[in-house]
């Protein structure tokens, strides 16, 4: 009876254990996927910056290419003289801050 009761006493031992282990494996498990999705939300978030910066530059160079096409065409139709119209607008639109 003995030798059972040992045996039993050492099962219990080594079930304490391995819970111990798993408990720690699963906090670090955890800790990784945690460390994981910030990772990728920050990455993220910079490409959506990125891509908003691109567009937003792109945006303006399309504005400035129409006016810049209005004007020669205003200039060819004789509406306007083609000195009268303004070459450049980002100087007319600096203030312009549109809203987020």
């Amino acid at each position: 009876m003995d030798v059972l009761m040992k045996g039993l006493s050492k099962a219990k031992e080594g079930m304490a254990v391995a819970a111990e282990k798993t408990k720690e494996g699963v906090a670090v498990a955890a800790e990784k996927t945690k460390e994981g999705v910030m990772f990728v939300g920050s990455k993220t978030k910079d490409s959506v910056a990125t891509v908003a910066e691109k567009t937003k530059e792109q945006a303006s160079q399309l504005g400035g290419a129409v006016i810049s096409g209005a004007g020669n065409i205003a200039a060819a139709t004789g509406l306007v003289k083609k000195d009268e119209f303004p070459t450049d607008m980002n100087e007319q639109t600096q203030d312009y801050e549109p809203e987020a």
